[in-house]
């Protein structure tokens, strides 16, 4: 059973279900460290750059289509990155690589161009590109996120420069180097002992109708299972013991890993943590199913299907207790 509900997941010829998972590019990490390499592969016919203006891609327009990819040419004619990342090489040899351009600079030039600027996340809610562009879009915007909230050395203040790729930040004041770092965050369905009802919370962020999984950072010093557990305590006030881990994504906002899990829920009574989540409550299967098919009677919802919490929901309709075992 465990086989079906995470491995098939992760099964390099089944897609993956949600947004900004299953890379298709292979990060040659070797690379990133030999500069000259990286100059003739960014010269390379193959090329490819993904364009990021602030919190928001760049793309073109064919008509009614978008495509985010850009040609060397296309992307030297935009001018000066301020930072860029080599993300990798596809099967074929070819380089994929990450900018990060200013607004005052695309803007003037948008008005005589085919181009638009949208949000990474509306862009996989809408699927107005295709799925593979999203893994390598959501990890430029991380990494072209974290250069731009690292200018200055932590430990000194002094500037930090680029480096390996665009993988690292160097100080040559104290020579430290500093690398982008991912928040783990545990977004977890608290499942009630028999199996066919589970809590799910709402946000003041979610749109009226929308109920989610629980969710929170991980601290420092605690494992998943801490995490969800306390995570779970917090917030809705229920003690749970077995936890079991379900499937992870890339959650490029700035940059976090969701970690997707059940935990058993072992008390019934919930107290919501108002300063977390506008409130919670139980719901069973049957009433997952109709959210998740959008045909509730009050008009409740899940989340997308870009989102791990929508298949965590998900499996739990399909399989009840079994997510537990």
């Amino acid at each position: 059973m465990r086989q079906s509900l995470v491995s098939l997941r992760h099964d390099l010829d089944l897609p993956i279900p949600y947004a900004y998972a299953g890379s298709r590019i292979e990060r040659a990490a070797a690379l990133r460290g030999d500069g000259t390499a990286l100059a003739a592969l960014m010269q390379d016919a193959r090329a490819g750059f993904y364009v990021i203006v602030g919190e928001a891609i760049l793309l073109k327009k064919h008509g009614e289509n978008l495509e985010p990819l850009f040609s060397p040419a296309e992307a030297c004619a935009f001018g000066v990155a301020h930072d860029k990342v080599f993300l990798g090489l596809l099967s074929d040899g070819a380089p994929r690589f990450g900018i990060a351009l200013d607004t005052e600079v695309i803007a003037p030039q948008q008005s005589g161009r085919n181009l638009a600027v949208i949000d990474l996340r509306s862009l996989a809610a809408q699927g107005a590109v295709a799925a593979v562009h999203l893994p390598p879009l959501a990890a430029a915007k991380a990494v072209l996120g974290w250069h731009a909230r690292h200018r200055f050395c932590p430990n000194c203040a002094a500037p930090t420069k680029s480096a390996h790729g665009g993988w690292r930040r160097d100080c040559a004041a104290c020579k430290a180097e500093h690398f982008p770092r991912t928040d783990p965050v545990v977004i977890m369905l608290a499942v009630a002992g028999t199996g066919e009802r589970c809590v799910l919370g709402r946000s003041p962020r979610f749109p009226k109708t929308m109920w989610s999984c629980l969710a929170g950072f991980a601290e420092p010093g605690e494992s998943i299972e801490e995490a969800v557990r306390r995570e779970v305590q917090e917030e809705v006030g229920l003690a749970c013991s077995r936890v079991r881990y379900f499937a992870s994504q890339p959650w490029p906002f700035p940059s976090s890993l969701m970690i997707g899990c059940y935990a058993r829920a072992v008390t019934e009574a919930i107290v919501t943590d108002k300063s977390e989540i506008e409130d919670a409550r139980w719901f069973d299967r049957e009433e997952l199913k109709l959210m998740l098919t959008r045909q509730h009677p009050d008009g409740l919802t899940t989340p997308p299907p870009i989102s791990v919490a929508h298949h965590i929901v998900r499996a739990f309709v399909d399989w009840g207790d079994s997510v537990l075992r």
